[in-house]
């Protein structure tokens, strides 16, 4: 009877393949919609300086799309990380990965610590991004508000500090 039941227990590491597939269809959509965005503002570029189409805000509107670009390619490596890692710890280790010439460190994970370090690090990326993406649509309106600007970038800056010196 235990027999059987280990067999089944171990079998049903298998549905761990969910969070995979999910995650690699949630990476590739954030990659399409993080490329949409940064060819909206290539598009905008060329209507603003070709077309001479001075009416839209370039410079506000540029930075801010292509900063949500960038986090949403973070967000994509996250996903991507996630996948590779449930995959390779509870399913099976990637072997094309390990023969390829391109084999990649980053994709490699060895345990979950390993895999939660990674995640956190590339997590700790996405937030700050969201932070600049943020403050680039803050209005500041007293020199209190821009020392906590400042504070909180001199935070940002020990956290990454300390997040490689680890």
């Amino acid at each position: 009877m235990s027999k059987i039941f280990e067999k089944m227990l171990w079998g049903s590491r298998h549905i761990t393949i969910l969070p995979v597939i999910f995650g690699i269809i949630g990476a590739v959509v954030c990659f399409i919609i993080a490329s949409y965005d940064i060819l909206r503002v290539l598009f905008g570029a060329w209507d603003y300086f070709i077309n001479n189409n001075k009416a839209i805000d370039l410079h506000a509107d540029a930075i801010g799309a292509l900063v949500g670009g960038i986090d949403l390619y973070l967000m994509a490596l996250v996903l991507f990380i996630f996948s590779f890692g449930i995959y390779e710890l509870f399913i099976s280790e990637i072997d094309i990965m390990k023969s390829s010439k391109n084999n990649s460190k980053v994709l490699e994970i060895k345990n979950l610590n390993e895999l939660k370090d990674k995640l956190g690090k590339v997590i700790v990326m996405v937030l700050i991004v969201n932070f600049f993406q943020r403050v680039l649509h803050s209005n500041f309106s007293t020199p209190l508000e821009l020392v906590y600007l400042a504070v909180s970038i001199l935070a940002l800056c020990l956290a990454l500090y300390f997040l490689h010196k680890s």
